[in-house]
């Protein structure tokens, strides 16, 4: 029997795989160090936020968390891991994917046999063929491509947006007719006051970074365009709604309805409604959440 250990919740982490096994083979615990060492394949599942400051703030990933984790699996391991980092990007790629696993290692005879455990035990839940394996680099610039292109999706159709309102046309009609073509699909293509959550921005500017430091700042400023579109559509709809108001809303209450970054969730990282409130505060007006 393999034992895995899981450090960290995430909101992905291993138990997107295996919840229904809770109370039978799969149990919580405080004592990290304890599973660890016991344990055959260790998941990293903790976060990884963009520095605030440093080398690469604004744009690298933070991985504090995940340097503390990987610091304590060397110390209390006395036999060898199997270590995987599962990110909490997965949920997104794995619906880009369509519910496909992607397991990424290095291109040596214990990379390979790694590889291979760790498919053995994913096949457990997961068809074989539905399951794909690449190199580390391929593995993790693909997860940070299935982001970006979602969030690019969504910035593009906001841009759209701004320029619809400028002419006349319905944004809306427009989305819905571009979505119709077979290469295209209709996802991500709705309007709206921008993108949010943990994932996208934090994605995209990681992204940005490498691309930067790997000499390719064409690239890296193409994909800070995404970010870009995000933060104008965020200021273009603040405007809207004070210019709507007489240019000014000071002292006026406006109220915020919901205030997550998407439907179907409570999760308010990186909420666009964070700037307009902001924004609308700016302007003194008098908010008030319902």
């Amino acid at each position: 029997m393999v034992k895995i250990c899981c450090i960290g919740a995430g909101y992905v982490g291993l138990w997107d795989i295996v919840k229904e096994c809770r109370g039978m083979n799969l149990f919580f615990s405080t004592d990290a160090e304890k599973h660890v060492c016991e344990a055959d394949t260790v998941f990293v599942s903790v976060n990884t936020l963009t520095k605030t400051r440093g080398l690469g703030a604004g744009k690298a990933a933070d991985l504090t968390y995940w340097e503390s984790a990987a610091r304590m699996i060397a110390d209390v391991s006395k036999s060898g891991k199997i270590g995987v980092e599962k990110s909490t990007r997965g949920l997104q790629l794995k619906t880009f994917l369509n519910l496909t696993v992607l397991i990424g290692g290095r291109e040596t005879p214990g990379g390979q046999k790694a590889i291979q455990a760790l498919k053995d035990v994913y096949t457990q839940w997961v068809p074989e063929d539905c399951i794909i394996t690449t190199n580390l680099w391929s593995a993790e610039l693909s997860k940070l491509a299935a982001n970006a292109f979602l969030a690019q999706r969504i910035s593009s159709v906001n841009a759209m947006s701004a320029l619809c309102e400028a002419t006349g046309a319905n944004v809306s009609e427009v989305s819905y007719v571009v979505g119709k073509d077979s290469r295209i699909r209709p996802k991500f293509l709705n309007a709206s006051v921008g993108f949010g959550g943990s994932c996208f921005q934090k994605d995209v500017l990681n992204l940005v970074y490498i691309c930067e430091c790997n000499g390719l700042p064409e690239v890296a400023e193409y994909w800070k365009q995404v970010i870009k579109i995000n933060d104008y559509q965020k200021i273009r709809f603040v405007n809207r709604v004070v210019a709507s108001m007489f240019n000014t809303v000071l002292g006026k209450k406006v109220a915020i309805l919901g205030f997550a970054f998407k439907k179907d969730t409570g999760d308010t990282r990186e909420t666009p409604a964070i700037d307009v409130c902001k924004g609308l505060l700016g302007d003194k007006a008098k908010l008030s959440n319902i």
